[in-house]
Formats: C-alpha cells, sequence, structure tokens
C-alpha cells in the first residue's frame, strides 16, 4: 500500500517494491510494481527495455525533425517515422561515403534547402556559396536577368 491518503485514493492496491543495483552506472534503481509473480531481475530487466524504448523516442523528436503529422492513423504515424528514419539513414550514408566534415544535422539542414535545386550534393555542401554554377543545371527561364 502506498504511504499517504491522496496516493492510496490514486491507487488502491497493493505494490511492490523492487531495488536492483545497476553495476554499469553504479546505483541503485527503485522500482513499484503490482506484480507480484516475476522475479525482480525481470521486472529490473522490464524497465530497462522500456527506458530504451523511451530513450528511442526522445531520439526520434531530437533528430528526425518531424513536425506535422498529417494523418493520425497508426499506419499514417508509422509511414512519417519510417520515412523519417529513412532519410536520416540515407544523409549518413552520404555523410560516410563522402567522407563529409559537418554533422548529420548540418547535412540535413543544407539539403532541406536545396531540396529542389538542381545542384550536385558535394556542391552544396561545400563552404561559400554553393549556389554559384547552379544556373548551369537549371532548366527554368528567368523572369529577370540579373
Amino acid at each position: 500500500m502506498l504511504a499517504t491518503d491522496a496516493s492510496r485514493e490514486h491507487y488502491p492496491g497493493a505494490l511492490r517494491r523492487i531495488r536492483y543495483h545497476d553495476a554499469d552506472q553504479q546505483r541503485y534503481l527503485v522500482f513499484l510494481t503490482n506484480n507480484f509473480e516475476v522475479s525482480s531481475l525481470t521486472i529490473a530487466k522490464l524497465y530497462k527495455a522500456r527506458w530504451q524504448v523511451e530513450l528511442f523516442f526522445k531520439w526520434i523528436k531530437q533528430h528526425l525533425r518531424i513536425k506535422v503529422f498529417y494523418g493520425t492513423s497508426p499506419n499514417a504515424v508509422k509511414t512519417k517515422i519510417w520515412i523519417a528514419i529513412t532519410i536520416y539513414v540515407l544523409i549518413a550514408t552520404i555523410k560516410k561515403e563522402l567522407a563529409l566534415s559537418p554533422s548529420l544535422y548540418q547535412i540535413l539542414q543544407i539539403v532541406s534547402v536545396n531540396i529542389f535545386e538542381q545542384t550536385p550534393i558535394l556542391q552544396a555542401l561545400q563552404p561559400g556559396e554553393p549556389h554559384k554554377n547552379s544556373m548551369e543545371f537549371s532548366n527554368q527561364l528567368n523572369l529577370f536577368n540579373l
């Protein structure tokens, strides 16, 4: 049972307190569970696995730049996440294969700004003025000759 009246009101059932020593981090973790049938080690492993899922979603929010979900169905959300992961992996592959020095975040920003430009990727990623020779590759007519 929980200690205070307010906490017992929110959860009146019995709880089990598990203390686990994490040797990797040199710290003790305390878990509360209503499962009295599973071993303490199993409960600790389940919480660790859940924490990995939480870290994965935190990473997604920080790195994949998903701003809006246009659909709310499970399929729409999964599709959006898979597309974002695919783009991230493609950019990471380009960074590794071309031995580029900018961070993945910087490369993603440059690509997102130049997504509809016909500028070669290496030229777009070079410091300075990346669009200098982009007119050679353009098949659009100029409205004004500047």
